[in-house]
């Protein structure tokens, strides 16, 4: 706003400390109460009106201000030259334009024009008049808003039943281009098909794609920090997007996709309500016959249609799709068990044993199973879909665990061969008395250890021992080794010799 005018009486003694006394302008600033600036003001335009001191008695102070002041010779709006606004709403569209920019182009062709104030003034006017969910102004390649459709169609499945599809829209903000398919269901794989098929439609992918805040996409609906779901976090990581959902309760924000959904239903489905699908292909061959017609239609208020807008604003600064395919990824929580290991789908994978106990991300494709910690991935699986078994991955276990994992029926039973026949039939009766051969490993790698420390001939004379007393177990041997049996003489014919004792009666008492 241009600042207030003075009242004539100051202004006339402005002009008189100036040209009666002489006094400087900074002195009548200070005596007129003003910013000297205000006073170089008042003084220039006297000088420029003709004016001297004293003032002509027939001066009038309508006619000082009129002589200070002299109105402006503004030109008729009707002869000056308007702006195109389609092509100044079009540019504005784009990276780095600014309105400011756009009048000093139009200025440099249409000298003594519109000012820079007046120029906005006419384009908001404009924009004005535009359909209300045109007017927020969105940048080209920037923003794809996503969401479903509220109309479903019936399509008959395989079995004859008719199911509901989903309609799955995508729409660029800058272009209004579409995409439009039908899935079965609203699902998270859905979801997440649908947007690389849309990715591939647009032969390009966008800054940032703009969801509702449905729980397929946002894990916290969050005003402030919404938390993304993982696996949708994961397909906008290969992409190279941003994720940028839509505030809560700000219907606003997604009126550029409710516009596109309302479009893709009075334009592509109502006019599909009387056919009968018999497959889902069906239905999205129909649907991509009147999404063409529908981007290629003209639009009402401004020029040219949704495809020529985006081969001319969007398309030419979208991203390259990645050289590399998505391939879907299921995320999980998991906790490592104290085997070190943690449960996919009935299956167990190994994570390195120091991250036992630990909460854990698990990332599950159709090929591959990896665990992360904190973000940082420490193990990665073939995936198998064996229930019940294991896979397990010998540097992810402690060394204990380690050296016992290299051991097997065969290798132990070749050991105990070295010591003698009796170390080898107690380890076979060891090993055969385990619902598995692998559990009776610890209890043979114990007798290994006992002949590093009690040497091949005593062990070997420790387990003819424990055959003989029909105990064939480890701390049998252990016992027999550290007691020294093994060097005392076998009873005959596996009988104990009679202990004789006051206090024992003896079979002939029962007799």
């Amino acid at each position: 706003m241009p600042k207030p005018r003075l009242p004539v009486r100051k202004i006339k003694e402005v002009l008189r400390l100036k040209w009666e006394l002489g006094l400087s302008e900074r002195r009548i600033a200070a005596s007129c109460d003003m910013a000297r600036s205000t006073v170089a003001d008042y003084l220039r335009r006297a000088q420029e009106a003709g004016l001297s001191w004293p003032l002509p008695e027939d001066l009038t102070d309508e006619a000082l201000q009129r002589r200070l002041y002299p109105p402006i010779e503004r030109l008729d709006d009707s002869v000056r030259p308007l702006p195109d606004w389609n092509v100044v709403h079009q540019e504005m569209r784009r990276k780095g334009v600014t309105l400011r920019l756009l009048w000093e182009e139009y200025r440099s062709l249409h000298p003594g024009s519109y000012s820079y104030t007046r120029f906005c003034e006419l384009y908001q006017a404009w924009r004005g008049r535009l359909h209300p969910t045109m007017r927020q102004l969105h940048k080209a390649g920037e923003k794809l808003f996503v969401d479903y459709a509220g109309l479903t169609v019936p399509v008959r499945d395989v079995s004859g039943e008719k199911r509901e599809a989903q309609i799955f829209v995508a729409s660029f903000g800058a272009s209004n281009y579409t995409y439009a398919e039908a899935t079965w269901s609203q699902q998270l794989e859905d979801w997440i098909g649908s947007h690389v098929r849309a990715f591939a439609f647009f032969g390009g992918v966008p800054e940032v794609v703009v969801p509702d805040n449905t729980r397929t996409a946002i894990r916290d609906a969050c005003y402030y920090e919404p938390e993304v779901n993982p696996t949708y976090a994961d397909m906008a990581a290969h992409f190279g997007v941003a994720i940028l959902p839509t505030r809560v309760s700000k219907p606003r924000d997604k009126a550029k996709v409710e516009n596109a959904v309302q479009g893709v239903e009075q334009r592509i489905l109502a006019p599909l309500r009387h056919t009968e699908f018999l497959s889902l292909a069906d239905l999205n061959e129909a649907i991509a016959d009147r999404l063409a017609a529908y981007n290629e239609a003209p639009f009402q208020q401004l020029e040219g249609s949704r495809r020529s807008q985006f081969e001319v604003l969007d398309q030419p600064v979208l991203r390259l799709l990645p050289k590399t395919p998505y391939r879907f990824a299921r995320w999980k929580k998991a906790r490592a068990g104290v085997d070190y290991h943690v449960a996919v789908d009935g299956h167990f994978y190994s994570v390195p044993y120091a991250y036992l106990k630990r909460k854990l991300d698990v990332r599950i494709t159709e090929t591959t199973i990896e665990c992360f910690y904190r973000g940082n991935r420490i193990a990665s699986h073939a995936r198998s879909l064996r229930s019940g078994a294991h896979s397990t991955v010998r540097d992810h276990m402690p060394s204990a665990h380690r050296r016992y994992a290299e051991w097997s029926p065969q290798r132990l039973l070749s050991w105990s061969a070295k010591i003698g026949p009796e170390t080898t039939a107690l380890i076979k009766q060891i090993l055969a008395s385990r619902p598995h051969p692998e559990h009776g490993f610890r209890a043979s790698m114990g007798i290994m250890r006992l002949a590093r420390n009690y040497g091949d001939q005593r062990v070997e004379a420790a387990c003819r021992r424990a055959l003989v007393i029909g105990s064939p177990t480890y701390k049998s041997v252990a016992s027999i080794l550290r007691n020294g049996l093994d060097q005392t003489e076998l009873p005959l014919d596996n009988e104990a010799t009679a202990i004789e004792h006051d206090n024992i009666r003896g079979p002939d008492y029962y007799s």
